[in-house]
């Protein structure tokens, strides 16, 4: 009784730094998404699906001000791309671009609200919403009832060029929430890119529902700030022939946790989804993953890499539930960790639950150092002790940066990789 009591005392104390919006087209969502919060309550350590992680910094009713305000150097530079700017999780008109693509209509949540019917009323809360059956997620339901603004992103065609949301932080305080929908419809294709930090704290939603054919490759590299609280849920919901694939680049912050909750409604869909991360003293970074597979001849790939050194923590929880009559489902999971010294520690809980019988279903997980036979061997070569650690931490991290299908963005992850491995490299000869 005393833990609930806790419980709602703290999402008290977070609702009092909120206007909620009343909503216009999201306005009954919003409501049922608070009813739901108000029964959860704020997530504590007891729970299980935060062990790993105190969520006590996302809980506060203010944000703790980052140590350092990072101007990062551009990535993507020669994609050419539309860019969409929020910064500390207001949209910047100024700094976008202007937001006409063919194939694709993009409205703020903030303006779209204003109207009784859309279109994203079929999308905003609902797939938060189913995701809440299995696991609680409070923090979506804040997301959903609190969240002013955001992009609503209906892709009709195959998009010649990728859209890039563009996170910017100024202030040392800032508390952002967005909440974007994209709906994918019938043979539409897009690429979406996400870089940088919104807040000191971020709290981002996105729901993704991708109709038969549909396909969308979405790239996020998280920004670098060593003092970012950050908590991202991406809810997605996949029909026939649909395809979804999702990578994460995560380098410092004080707490990052990224849930992503996939369901499989068609048959013949694929969804993969990969993060790489890497991070440097008092560092935790948690991946929690959960994919449900109600259709046959799916295919699921969860693969999570995480480098890590002076004491930081890295999490990894995924599932895979197989249902009733999802036949030939292909599922696989891993799991990995680079320790590069004794501080640092990899949390996993990997989970298969299956109620098929036809399926093809895996889950490895494992932590070590570096492989001392193949530090020796470059440096029998006259490798450099620094760039032997570097190369092997690339080879370890490849498999992850592999899901990536277009090249050159896949390139441009590996050089941010690479700055900050040069950056934070051990002072050895």
């Amino acid at each position: 009784m005393a833990q609930v009591q806790v419980r709602s005392d703290a999402l008290d104390a977070r609702l009092a730094g909120f206007d909620l919006p009343k909503g216009g087209f999201s306005g009954a969502a919003r409501q049922a998404a608070l009813l739901r919060l108000n029964k959860m309550g704020l997530p504590g350590r007891r729970d299980e699906y935060w062990r790993y992680t105190d969520p006590k910094l996302l809980n506060s009713d203010t944000p703790l001000a980052s140590t350092a305000l990072r101007v990062e150097a551009p990535i993507f530079t020669g994609k050419d791309k539309l860019r969409l700017v929020f910064v500390d999780g207001v949209f910047d008109a100024e700094a976008s671009d202007a937001a006409a693509l063919s194939g694709v209509e993009i409205t703020r949540l903030a303006q779209a609200d204003a109207q009784d019917i859309h279109w994203a009323g079929a999308v905003y809360g609902v797939l938060e919403q189913a995701g809440q059956s299995a696991v609680p997620r409070p923090f979506a339901a804040l997301n959903t009832a609190a969240a002013k603004d955001g992009l609503l992103i209906r892709v009709t065609g195959r998009v010649s060029k990728p859209l890039h949301i563009s996170y910017r932080q100024k202030s040392n305080s800032s508390d952002a929430m967005l909440h974007h929908c994209i709906k994918v419809e019938e043979g539409a294709d897009l690429t979406l890119l996400e870089t940088g930090i919104a807040g000191a704290r971020s709290n981002i939603v996105m729901e993704v529902d991708v109709a038969k054919g549909g396909k969308l490759h979405h790239i996020r590299p998280q920004g670098r700030s060593h003092g970012k609280q950050l908590i991202t849920h991406i809810f997605a919901r996949l029909a026939e022939d649909a395809l979804f694939k999702s990578f994460t680049l995560s380098m410092n912050g004080i707490l990052t946790r990224n849930e992503a909750v996939i369901e499989f409604t068609g048959d013949d869909a694929v969804a993969h989804v990969a993060g790489a991360a890497v991070g440097d003293g008092d560092f935790h970074h948690d991946d929690t993953v959960f994919i449900t597979h109600d259709a046959e001849r799916c295919e699921s790939r969860q693969v999570f890499k995480k480098v890590l050194k002076n004491g930081a923590v890295g999490v990894f929880q995924g599932k895979i539930l197989v249902k009733p009559g999802a036949q030939k489902t292909d599922g696989y999971q891993i799991s990995q960790s680079l320790l590069l010294d004794e501080d640092s520690q990899f949390l996993a809980k990997p989970e298969l639950e299956i109620y098929a019988d036809d399926v093809v279903c895996s889950h490895g997980s494992t932590s070590g150092a570096i492989d001392e036979g193949a530090l020796f061997y470059l440096l029998s070569r006259g490798v450099t002790i620094r760039d032997a650690e570097s190369l092997l931490v690339l080879a370890f991290l490849a498999e992850a940066i592999a899901e990536i299908e277009d090249a050159a963005l896949a390139e441009d992850i590996r050089a941010r990789m690479e700055d900050w491995l040069h950056r934070h490299e051990s002072p050895k000869g």
